[in-house]
């Protein structure tokens, strides 16, 4: 954090810190900065050479460094400093065990990643995928369709979105898939092509990917059954897609091998035969269909489960049935060509049925997506069926297609489930964004967190939705004392500014309070308000500090931080404020006191 303009001599609440700790004098000896790091700051660890690091580190006058003391204006650097930032710097890199599984991860993932805009006229671009790539997003969603000459390309199908080429969308994957974090980048395909195009779908990412492209298993005899871990997939991109089975890959290349012997041997009217089966077939598939559409669920047309985004709902039962049947029609053309079915492996795409069939039928390496509706239904109904099922298996939840100005929905909810690519519009603004990208900043922002205990391990019977969770709640002290160089508006008028602080957590735990209003400051408003706050879940909860500017009976956004509660540091810090847009304000900023337990 840069230090301010404005005169420290303003920054009463540092100086009485100061002033207690160096009891009168004009500097702060190194002892008395250890007893403020022991006392204050909590920090058990620190002796007396951390102490003297910082007066190493923070203090310029040179008399008072020889005298390993610290000037005011030495300690208020110190204060300004990311050794005082309410994140906790060691989360700041890779700290957390990254040789479980797969499953259990939350990943940072997108939604509709080519788009820049709205999902009815926005525009398609390849910056899209960098921009994701570069904040630490590790899936990303490809929408294919078949293009012209034979070149598949990316855009959200039947709109007027822009369009871009598969081909370079592969080429900025593999340019930038590695840029901010080793871990795996999976590729969700939403795949409308036919057979010609996902060969060369096949041919692009093999040839343009190479050594990235995970074509093949892992050889993992010591965990069968398993998925492999981050670690185990570093720098390897994975393909999310339908999958032939075994049977049908082999049939294939029997028949490939024996295609031309075949063709000699058979005459035209073997030919009218096997076209007469095929026919009699796909009659006999046509009836069972048709058989069968009563049989579905209200909310099919929210989802289809195969990663083929869901429309805006239309009005009447009719119109409801006739786009079951297209749907229908749709998804029975998508037949997947074997060459992009060999390029699945750890991330095979499947139906969601119900918990009940996938603890039955489910392989490991295969993971199901389920729309946003469908998805609050099952959190609602069966969140502890919810909770195991992504013990084991990766589910990946996405906006229902309704939203089609690309707004998001809360993801905490899916989070508190377990589930692992809960995929967000990245291009949008607002909470629900503010939210995934406090919880990705932790572990380095590499993209992947991995998941609570509970939520990996089945001896809690975790569920979200009670209000008793048999694990240790923590006792929150907030206290929001004051704020420095607030932004003000282009008008120029200073600002009446209030904080409000979130919880964001499982429903027992979600609230939010706020400060009174200080008028007309936006250059050091104090506002000296203690919260508390019991978590009974610390280990999903987020905590986002948002200023506000009141503005009569309505109030309008200045900044805002979320962070893990994990990730807070305890004692005096300070907060660093975003834009809207996840833009540094810095100078702008909050400072704080936390004490929990």
């Amino acid at each position: 954090m840069k230090k301010s303009k404005a005169s420290t001599s303003r920054r009463s609440e540092i100086q009485n810190i100061y002033q207690c700790y160096s009891s009168g004098r004009n500097t702060l000896a190194a002892s008395a900065l250890l007893r403020f790091l022991h006392m204050e700051q909590m920090e058990a660890a620190a002796n007396q050479e951390t102490a003297e690091g910082l007066i190493d580190r923070y203090e310029i006058e040179e008399t008072a460094r020889e005298n390993r003391t610290m000037t005011f204006e030495g300690f208020y650097r110190y204060m300004e400093s990311k050794d005082c930032s309410v994140f906790d710097q060691m989360h700041t890199s890779v700290y957390q065990d990254m040789d479980q599984p797969l499953c259990h991860y939350f990943i940072s993932s997108s939604h509709n990643t080519y788009l820049i805009g709205d999902q009815l006229v926005g525009k398609s671009t390849l910056d899209a995928y960098v921009s994701a790539l570069r904040r630490g997003c590790r899936c990303l969603e490809i929408d294919c369709w078949d293009g012209p000459s034979t070149e598949p390309i990316v855009y959200h199908g039947h709109t007027l979105t822009s369009k871009i080429l598969f081909k370079d969308v592969i080429t900025t994957v593999e340019q930038h898939a590695f840029e901010v974090s080793p871990y795996p980048v999976i590729l969700s395909l939403e795949n409308h092509c036919t057979p010609t195009q996902q060969d060369v779908m096949a041919q692009y990412l093999t040839s343009i990917l190479g050594e990235k492209l995970l074509a093949t298993s892992l050889d993992l005899t010591n965990q069968p059954g398993q998925l492999p871990s981050p670690n185990e997939l570093k720098y390897k991109i994975l393909i999310k897609n339908k999958k032939l089975s075994p049977q049908s890959e082999t049939e294939t290349e029997d028949t490939r091998e024996t295609g031309s012997e075949d063709r000699r041997e058979t005459g035209s009217e073997d030919r009218r035969e096997r076209d007469s089966e095929d026919r009699r077939e796909r009659d006999s598939e046509d009836r069972r269909e048709r058989d069968s559409e009563g049989e579905e669920s209200e909310e099919e047309d929210d989802d289809d489960d195969d990663d083929e985004e869901e429309e805006p709902n239309l009005k009447t039962k009719h119109h409801s049935k006739l786009k079951r049947s297209g749907k229908k029609k749709r998804k029975k053309a998508a037949v997947v060509a074997e060459s992009l079915s060999k390029l699945v492996v750890y991330t095979k795409s499947v139906k969601f049925h119900s918990f009940n069939h996938a603890r039955e039928h489910q392989q490991y390496y295969e993971n199901s997506s389920l729309g946003e509706k469908k998805a609050h239904k099952l959190v609602k109904t069966s969140a502890p069926d919810f909770v195991r099922h992504n013990m084991a298996f990766i589910t990946r939840i996405y906006p229902a297609g309704s939203r089609t100005l690309s707004s998001n929905y809360n993801p905490q909810g899916f989070w508190n489930v377990g589930s692992q690519l809960v995929a967000l519009n990245f291009q949008s603004l607002g909470l629900p964004m503010d939210l995934n990208n406090g919880r990705f900043q932790d572990n380095g922002g590499c993209g992947y967190v991995l998941k609570p205990l509970f939520l990996r391990v089945n001896q809690w019977g975790f569920n979200p939705n009670s209000y008793l969770h048999n694990l240790k709640p923590a006792h929150l002290l907030l206290k929001v004392i004051s704020g420095s160089n607030l932004p003000v508006p282009r008008s120029g008028k200073a600002l009446d500014p209030f904080v409000r602080v979130e919880i964001h957590s499982v429903q027992s735990d979600s609230c939010r309070r706020h400060t009174d209003t200080v008028r007309h400051n936006s250059l050091s408003p104090r506002w000296d308000s203690a919260m508390n706050f019991t978590i009974s879940v610390p280990d999903l909860s987020l905590i986002r500090f948002t200023v506000r500017d009141q503005t009569g009976l309505t109030s309008e956004f200045i900044g805002q931080y979320t962070i893990p509660f994990i990730s807070m540091k305890k004692g005096y810090r300070w907060v660093p404020l975003l834009s809207r847009e996840g833009y540094s304000l810095d100078p702008a900023s909050l400072f704080i006191f936390i004490w929990y337990s």
